[in-house]
């Protein structure tokens, strides 16, 4: 079974302007004279770090790596405003430009695969090939699974915390219910309700490990992750219901691989499965015991692999 490549230091990292508000942080890795490859990562709202890079082989491929508006070293943190789908989507073509790179390869999972999806449906000329882990689809019926009905039927013991503190009368839409706290300008409010969010998410993501890690919460990043991604959930992604499959004729005809773990509860293996059949030259690779995670050993085993088989073809 494979494992990460080695830890590695970037050989550089920029500060983007983006002209309404934003600064992204963005940073190369590896070969500067490798495959190009953008790494993006999951959320919406949470960011990179340095085990991302080590996905690829450093001799191989030219690793670019970027936290999302809003995230981690991004700034300002936990900002909603100027923060869309179609403003990300832009954000890559200008990490792209200000590199001066013709054509790369996408990597993404869970939103980082939506929005890498989109990106390469915006922008098929300049994506050599995609490897996308635990697609989100985006629609709505992902979007209920999480938060509506679906995993409450898995988990009804948490789920039913993670409803307590909404009125009867909100439950209805619990996405807008906990958009409106993480909104309020009482801090409290958000602290609470932003614990609330967090704490259902990670029973989802972190169900299939059999050690659970006991870090210290750190409240504000807390915050500004789920501020980020009440946002994007409220308003839909920012994107037409069904969308990525309405327009899966512009992505292009490259080498595609689709990795999904058999037990993720977070974004379900229908969607890996619904977008295979809608790319037929896609690889199609069900991890049998893989959750969500790209950490799980079995996922990064499945993710190693796949990066060292695009180089060859890509190389």
């Amino acid at each position: 079974m494979k494992s990460l490549f080695p830890e590695i230091e970037e050989f550089a990292s920029h500060q983007l302007e983006t002209g309404d508000g934003h600064t992204i942080y963005m940073e190369q890795a590896g070969n500067p004279e490798g495959i190009p490859a953008i790494f993006l990562h999951g959320g919406p709202g949470s960011g990179c770090n340095p085990n991302h890079r080590r996905y690829f082989n450093p001799d191989k491929y030219h690793i670019i790596i970027f936290d999302q508006r809003g995230c981690n070293r991004s700034t300002p943190q936990g900002c909603i405003k100027n923060n869309t789908t179609p403003d990300l989507i832009q954000d890559i073509e200008n990490i792209r430009e200000y590199l001066k790179i013709d054509q790369w390869l996408v990597f993404g999972g869970s939103w980082g695969a939506t929005l890498g999806l989109l990106y390469a449906e915006a922008h098929p000329q300049h994506v050599t090939g995609m490897i996308l882990r635990g697609t989100f689809l985006a629609r709505q019926s992902d979007l209920d699974w999480f938060a509506k009905a679906g995993a409450s039927r898995v988990f009804p013991d948490h789920w039913e915390q993670f409803i307590r503190e909404i009125p009867l009368d909100e439950r209805h839409d619990l996405v807008a219910a906990y958009h409106q706290r993480l909104t309020d300008k009482d801090d409290v409010i958000k602290e609470k309700f932003a614990r609330s969010w967090s704490d259902w998410a990670t029973r989802l993501v972190t169900w299939n490990l059999t050690e659970q890690k006991n870090e210290t919460e750190d409240i504000r990043t807390t915050v500004n992750q789920v501020s980020i991604e009440t946002h994007y959930a409220y308003h839909r992604y920012f994107i037409k219901e069904n969308q990525i499959l309405d327009d899966i004729s512009k992505i292009p005809n490259v080498p595609i691989t689709l990795i999904h773990g058999r037990k993720d509860l977070t974004c379900t293996l229908e969607s890996s499965w619904s977008l295979h059949h809608a790319l037929p030259q896609s690889e199609m690779i069900i991890v049998p015991d893989a959750g969500h995670l790209a950490g799980e050993p079995a996922m990064v085993d499945a993710l190693v692999n796949a990066t060292e088989r695009m180089a060859g073809l890509l190389k």
